[in-house]
Formats: C-alpha cells, structure tokens, sequence
C-alpha cells in the first residue's frame, strides 16, 4: 500500500477508521462463531426431537420446522451479511518493499503526537533504531506505520496526563520488533474529560478485562498486519499502576 501525503487531521481521520475497520472486522468475526456453534446445536438438537415425537402431532411437527427454519435464516443472515462485509479484510494483502526504518518511527511518532500524544502531554523515547538495517528489509511500510500509530495511540489513551511512552525498536535484514512500553492507567480510557482519538465503543471495549492472550479489539490491525508479515502480535493486560507491553514482531520473508 503507497504511502500519500495528508494534512495531520486527514492522516489522523484515516488512520482512525482503519483501525475502526479492523475491528469491526475481528467483532464480526466473533458474532459468526459465537453464533454457529449454538445454530449448529438447536439444528441437531432439532432432529434428535424429530425421531422422538410423534409424526401425526401436527403442532409439535409445526414446532420443529419452525426451528429448522429459524436456525436456516440465521445461517443465512451470517453468510450474507457477517461473511460477506468480512470479505474485503478477511485476508490481509500486503506490499512488501524495501524501506528504511528511522522515517518510519518518525512518520508514527509523528501522528501519533498528532493524534492524541500532545494533547495528552505525554512524551515518546525512542530506542534502538538501526541506522542501516532496513535497505535489505522488505514489508509493507504502510501497513507497518498504520500497527506502529496504532500501538502509540493506544498507549497513549491508557496512559495518565504527562505519562511516558517508551518505543523501543531491534531489526535486522530479516525480521523486525517493535516494543512500546508505558505505565497503564485504564480508566483514563472512559474519561471524558480527556481527549481521545479513538472511538468510544472501542475504548469502552478496551478498559475491559481481556480474556488470557487476547489483546483489546481496536488493535486487531497490528495482529491482522502481524500475522500477513509471518510475525505475532502481543499485548499483556492493562493494570492500573503497572508495566503495560505491546510487541509486534515481523518477518521479512513470512506471509
């Protein structure tokens, strides 16, 4: 994906609803299975009552076809409607060229500062960017800018009024981690004296306790951008007063 030239507020607004649209993806993706199971069930469930109840009871036979039928439209409403608004992200296309990793860290340091660093007060240290390491490093820069904004922004919504965000950055030619550490404070992502940059369902989303090894919503871009580059993505949980970690890690010949 070509990097363009946006104003600030244009890039923040489109970096934004990327986010926004990897999430809706991964909610819709947990409704189609969530549901299925339980569709799946009723259905046989539904035939194991049909060999038990008498043929000639009209209403109980009426009462099974109703259920078959329900269980039929609610399939049917997944695939057209879930599956099919899934379609466009279900897999993750990447274009993978050579680029060098300290415009990178700027370009996302600098929406981020943009987004909501500045207006939070908080201030962004950078480690370990390698001065050379990127000219045989081959990814998709875009989509790695798009997971780096994302990882800094977040921090910075779960992170107190003049916090510290810390970005610490190792790559070689094949593979490259991108570490961002802060101190969390979790409730100051329902605060709505703060100002915020992203969505308040996903912020509302996040402040939730996650279930073990599953990262709040609004970051499924950086797991979706992960997994297309043969890499993972990690987030530990958000504890009041204590070490908050996202890693994203990347390959330069996964995918």
């Amino acid at each position: 994906m070509a990097s363009t030239s946006h104003s600030p507020t244009e890039r923040t607004a489109r970096l934004c609803a990327e986010a926004a649209r990897f999430m809706r993806d991964h909610v819709l993706s947990r409704v189609s299975h969530d549901l299925r199971s339980p569709l799946n069930a009723i259905h046989s469930w539904a035939y194991v009552l049909e060999r038990k109840i008498d043929s000639a009871d009209a209403a109980a036979q009426r009462a099974l076809a109703g259920i078959r039928t329900g269980v039929e439209q609610q399939v049917h409403l997944l695939e057209t409607l879930v599956d099919t608004t899934r379609a466009e992200t279900r897999k993750l296309a990447i274009e993978r060229a050579p680029f060098a990793f300290g415009p990178l860290v700027d370009e996302a340091l600098n929406d981020a500062r943009t987004a909501l660093g500045d207006a939070r007060g908080v201030s962004y240290t950078v480690q370990g960017v390698p001065a050379d390491a990127a000219a045989g490093f081959e990814a998709d820069r875009e989509r790695l800018a798009q997971s780096l904004w994302l990882m800094l922004v977040f921090a910075a919504e779960t992170s107190a009024q003049g916090a510290q965000i810390a970005l610490n950055v190792s790559a070689t030619a094949t593979a490259a981690q991108f570490e961002v550490q802060w101190t969390a404070s979790p409730q100051t992502l329902t605060d709505d004296a703060l100002p915020h940059a992203l969505e308040a369902f996903a912020r509302a989303q996040a402040a939730e306790p996650q279930e073990a090894g599953r990262a709040a919503w609004v970051l499924s871009l950086c797991q979706r951008v992960a997994e297309a580059h043969g890499g993972r993505f990690e987030a530990q949980p958000l504890v009041a007063g204590e070490a908050a970690t996202l890693t994203l890690s990347v390959s330069a010949n996964g995918g």
